[in-house]
């Protein structure tokens, strides 16, 4: 089993970006060009090593390599995403990986790409200023289009092999994992099971009880073997229960409007451990969009629009604008549930004017980004 963070060290150490690996600094997958430049090097690093795996570590300094980090990201619908946009599609995974010297809300992305074959992947439709058909391919550290008509030749797998074998967990880093988490997250109840003999789950969360029901805020769950963080928010609500076999884990979102809201169930993601030393992680989406008052609505989404052209043009909110604007991401995404089509433009476009606004309201803008992203590549 490959532990993950000395994956992404030995990834940085061994030389530059190259045909079969890329660093960002940071994704956006949540605008147009970022998508599509995201897109074009998965196709290209998919065609340049259709024997072996590719790799996108995200969140270090292009200059001098330098661990910085980025929020969690959950990767559960970006296969999708990914099979939505290009022809012969590889396999993608995107796994959160904690360091050390990183805040709890930090890690590092590592994009795993798998080629299904000899077979060329190409963009299926144009996206950006990229059009539909074009094939990328890896020349040296950058992601080019090219017409070729030649047969892809593997030339990278015995290196990458290496740098893999190299990555192996052992007994001792699964140890000093348990005992890292164990001590660093103490403020909430640490806990730690042992699958099938081999695997460490270990997580903490911050237990409510409400109508009989157990529920976690605050949750941080991580697979210790190869060090990647399944789980993590500060904001949301979930459920967790295991047996011998499976950890499974329900998350929730609140919505509501004028004060009064409900938990709803979003998604539930069952990990599965096998006795051939795997395991699976299934996701299944639960979420039905509560629906409310078309006129209700048009009331808060026309006072949502007012808030964002006042802080647009540097007006200050009066102190009921002050408190309207904490629930201004939560009730975009509701009217976007119900229909009105240009909402999450409108709340996208908020975006800078959020983020510099406060902290608090930035952090609930990018909860309801992510609950948009899980939804729509459902």
């Amino acid at each position: 089993m490959i532990n993950k963070r000395l994956l992404i060290k030995n990834l940085l150490a061994h030389n530059d970006e190259n045909s079969f690996y890329d660093k960002k600094r940071k994704l956006n997958i949540g605008e147009k060009e970022g998508k599509a430049k995201f897109l074009k090097h998965i196709c290209a690093l998919a065609n340049s090593n259709p024997e072996n795996n590719s790799y996108i570590v995200i969140g270090v300094e292009d200059e001098d390599n330098q661990i910085v980090g980025v929020d969690f990201f959950d990767d559960s619908k970006i296969q999708n995403l990914v099979n939505a946009y290009l022809d012969n599609p590889p396999l993608v995974a995107y796994e959160n990986i904690p360091f050390p010297h990183l805040p709890s809300d930090k890690v590092v992305g590592l994009v795993s790409i798998r080629s299904q074959g000899n077979t060329m992947c190409s963009l299926r439709k144009n996206i950006w200023k990229y059009y539909g058909g074009t094939v990328f391919f890896r020349d040296g550290s950058m992601s080019m289009p090219k017409v070729f008509d030649i047969e892809i030749k593997d030339v990278n797998s015995d290196i990458v092999s290496a740098i893999e074998s190299h990555a192996q967990n052992n007994i001792e880093l699964t140890l000093d994992g348990v005992f890292d988490f164990m001590n660093s997250r103490k403020d909430y109840n640490p806990n730690y099971k042992v699958f099938k003999e081999y695997f460490v789950v270990c997580w903490a969360a911050k237990e409510k009880r409400q109508n009989g029901e157990t529920y976690y805020s605050r949750v941080d769950i991580e697979l210790i073997n190869e060090h990647v963080k399944l789980f993590y928010s500060e904001l949301d609500e979930v459920s967790i229960s295991l047996t011998d076999n499976q950890f499974k884990i329900i998350e929730y979102v609140q919505l509501g409007l004028k004060n009064t809201y409900k938990y709803y169930p979003l998604e539930e993601v069952v990990i599965t451990f096998k006795d051939n030393a795997s395991y699976d992680i299934d996701s299944k989406l639960l979420f039905q969009p509560p629906q409310f008052d078309r006129k209700t609505l048009y009331h808060l989404y026309n006072s949502n629009n007012a808030l964002i052209e006042k802080l647009k043009n540097k007006i200050p909110l009066s102190k009921n604008e002050e408190k309207d604007i904490l629930n201004l991401p939560a009730t975009y995404l509701i009217c976007y549930f119900n229909d009105f089509s240009e909402a999450k433009e409108k709340l996208e476009e908020a975006k800078p004017y959020l983020k510099t606004y406060n902290d608090t309201v930035y952090s609930l803008y990018k909860e309801s980004i992510r609950i948009v992203r899980k939804v729509r590549y459902s």
